[in-house]
């Protein structure tokens, strides 16, 4: 148990009918990071299942970009271990986890301005190959042609899926926050993730792109079955979307659990949300969980 009371999962929880436990895409197991002499991660352990999405929340200072930058390979920890689909990658570069499906996304967009919003969502299959080298580009060998036209099916899939197909020839650069991080969320979906990690997704988004956005991700992790981890400072966007959540304070787990236990712990009351916003969370959760 947490503290407080809310439960703290199996990180391979046993099967019904009694055969091995379910391995998560994702599996932190006694994970610390420090700077220094200062803690920033201390024997972290967490689970993300496929098809879950998942919500990292705590105070600022509490981990959780050190936490997102192991997870995606941009930090290595001092101690424990980074599992993907099973196999360990604590070692991987940042690199090799994404082509092994691993997709982020950032608090500040990181797009290409310059370039259209279908060439943002293409840039990320580049790394794929076009099939036959420089070759089959100078001649437009049939296999060549019938790969890019299938790249470009699944942009244009993707691009339909994320809301994008109005703006797909106009620069990212000259479009408003909200389409952007669309276009981003786009891009990082396009390869097909096991494992999204969504960075304060709602960050600069008015009420009806938060919406919008909910939508998508539970969109994605249902078409795609991947699993999908987010940090966000909106408690709000937070409850009414994640399966499970994780409140990390001060480099420690603090809490698991369903959003209707984390909630009602009082260690998370006193840690994070409060008494006041927790009554407007709960106000949300009892009218269907709609976003206010």
């Amino acid at each position: 148990m947490g503290a407080g009371g809310a439960t703290i999962l199996d990180p391979y929880p046993a099967r019904a009918d009694g055969q091995d436990p379910i391995t998560p895409v994702l599996a932190l197991e006694g994970v610390s990071v420090h700077f220094g002499g200062i803690a920033a991660l201390t024997d972290v352990a967490l689970t993300v299942a496929a098809g879950e999405v998942c919500g990292l929340i705590g105070p600022n200072g509490a981990g959780k970009t050190t936490l997102f930058d192991v997870v995606s390979g941009v930090r290595v920890p001092d101690h424990g271990v980074v599992r993907l689909d099973g196999r360990e990658v604590t070692s991987w570069s940042a690199v090799r986890r994404a082509r092994s499906g691993l997709r982020r996304t950032f608090q500040r967009v990181q797009t290409f301005g310059w370039l259209s919003v279908a060439d943002n969502v293409l840039a990320a299959l580049e790394w794929r190959g076009g099939g036959g080298g420089m070759l089959a580009d100078l001649v437009g060998l049939p296999a060549r042609r019938r790969h890019e036209r299938e790249r470009r099916a699944r942009v244009d899939e993707v691009l339909e899926l994320c809301g994008l197909a109005a703006v797909a020839d106009q620069p990212v650069g000259s479009l408003p926050i909200g389409l952007a991080r669309m276009a981003e969320l786009a891009r990082a979906i396009v390869d097909r993730p096991r494992l999204l990690l969504l960075d304060e997704p709602t960050s600069g988004l008015d009420d009806t792109e938060v919406a919008r956005l909910g939508e998508r991700i539970h969109e994605i992790r249902a078409e795609e079955s991947c699993a999908v981890l987010l940090v966000e400072h909106d408690v709000s966007f937070v409850m009414g979307r994640c399966d499970r959540i994780v409140v990390l304070n001060l480099g420690e787990v603090l809490a698991v659990g369903s959003p209707q236990q984390i909630q009602n712990d009082a260690a998370v009351r006193t840690a994070y949300l409060g008494e006041v916003e927790i009554g407007q969370v709960q106000s949300n959760v009892d009218n269907g969980g709609e976003l206010t």
